[in-house]
């Protein structure tokens, strides 16, 4: 039985009631529901050259593969990596501004094909535009640091793309940035809390090829980067919900020592953090999601793997949107997905669905965790949706 708050909440939210996803509180719901999201990043098919330019008809296949892997294994949703560094997507002038969304005009009709197969197969995507884990190119540098050229991304490519595709049933929300602090500056001191980051100077690598990127992957001219990239993330979701009101929107963090104020931390994703950066009120997020690698054998003290969602203190729903076997604390994939839906998160994606690297679980592995879910409806939320 539905409580009386969550009624009237829904019959607020009108978009909840068509089918797309909405927040409550700390559950997200769909079709009048509370859901868990259980999957996969995908996260690509061919890094950065998957959408736009005519590419999705290359890679369609692939990613009809790995739906259908997930929903063989009873799964409800993906997350995507679009932009990334900006390869193929959008498209840049000559001074570093963006123009459109891709050189050959198809990046819209590319991404609602995409869609539309993955509302064929039940999953709902999240794309995911950019990554700050590794080296960055010039042109994301830009954006990050010089307004008018965030702006005109806004403005010529993702207005216009969450526009095309807000009405679309498949599509779950939007993710900012994968792991922002890959790229800002550990270590610097900022009177304003939300701009140190001296925190992050002791954080233990959480993959093997993250290794150096607090040594090697800074944004030029960047005079802090907790208010840079607090800020980029501002705009841009302010952006999309300017647009769509209803949207859901997260930035994946790449520890959760950066969602919390627990344990001596810092939510450097909260309103009040990412509204100092940016200025934009409309700029927040609706849940917020972690990343949670082993080191050495052990999950950091602030792995969800070692909590309880309440544990972190937060408003907002909490989705953990990485994890795989090979780096999970010694736990099985399969007790690291019921972990997750068993201790109240909002959400589980294994790493990732393609597997095409070395510190990535076979992509056999990760069904068999999503595939640990299958069919359950009961008090953490439904994982079987129908879009």
């Amino acid at each position: 039985m539905l409580r009386p708050v969550v009624l009237v909440f829904l019959a607020l939210a009108g978009s909840a009631l068509g089918g797309f996803l909405s927040r409550s509180g700390t559950d997200i719901w769909h079709n009048g529901e509370r859901i868990f999201l259980s999957g996969a990043n995908t996260a690509w098919v061919s890094y950065a050259y998957d959408f736009g330019n005519n590419q999705y008809q290359y890679r369609r296949d692939r990613y009809i593969y790995l739906m259908d892997k997930v929903k063989e294994a009873g799964g409800n949703s993906m997350r995507t990596w679009v932009h990334i560094e900006g390869q193929t997507s959008p498209k840049f002038d000559s001074s570093g501004h963006v123009s459109g969304l891709d050189n050959d005009g198809t990046f819209i009709s590319d991404f609602k094909r995409y869609l539309d197969d993955a509302r064929a197969r039940n999953i709902l995507i999240f794309p995911t535009l950019w990554n700050g884990a590794v080296h960055q190119r010039n042109e994301l540098g830009g954006l990050i640091t010089v307004e008018s050229k965030l702006q005109s991304y806004i403005d010529k490519a993702l207005k216009p793309w969450v526009q095309a595709v807000k009405d679309h049933p498949a599509l779950g929300g939007w993710d900012i940035i994968n792991e922002m602090e890959g790229i800002i500056k550990a270590g610097e001191y900022n009177s304003e809390p939300c701009f140190d980051t001296r925190s992050w100077a002791a954080v233990a690598p959480v993959k093997e090829e993250k290794k150096d990127k607090e040594q090697e992957t800074k944004v030029e001219g960047k005079k802090n980067g907790g208010l840079y990239f607090n800020g980029f993330i501002n705009w841009q979701a302010d952006a999309i919900k300017q647009v769509d009101s209803s949207a859901l929107v997260t930035a994946g963090s790449w520890t959760a020592r950066s969602n919390t104020d627990n344990w001596g931390n810092r939510n450097f994703y909260s309103d009040n953090c990412l509204t100092k950066a940016g200025g934009r009120g409309g700029g927040t997020l609706t849940f917020y999601s972690t990343h949670t690698y082993d080191w050495q054998g052990n999950f950091p003290q602030e792995s969800p793997f070692k909590h309880s969602f309440n544990d972190f203190g937060l408003d907002k729903p909490l989705v953990v949107a990485e994890f795989n076997h090979l780096h999970g604390g010694g736990m099985s994939i399969e007790d690291l997905f019921r972990y997750a839906y068993d201790h109240g998160y909002d959400g589980a994606w294994t790493w990732h669905a393609n597997a095409d690297g070395s510190d990535t679980d076979d992509t056999d592995t990760q069904m068999r965790g999503i595939a640990a879910l299958r069919g359950r409806v009961d008090f953490n939320g439904r994982v079987p949706i129908n879009l």
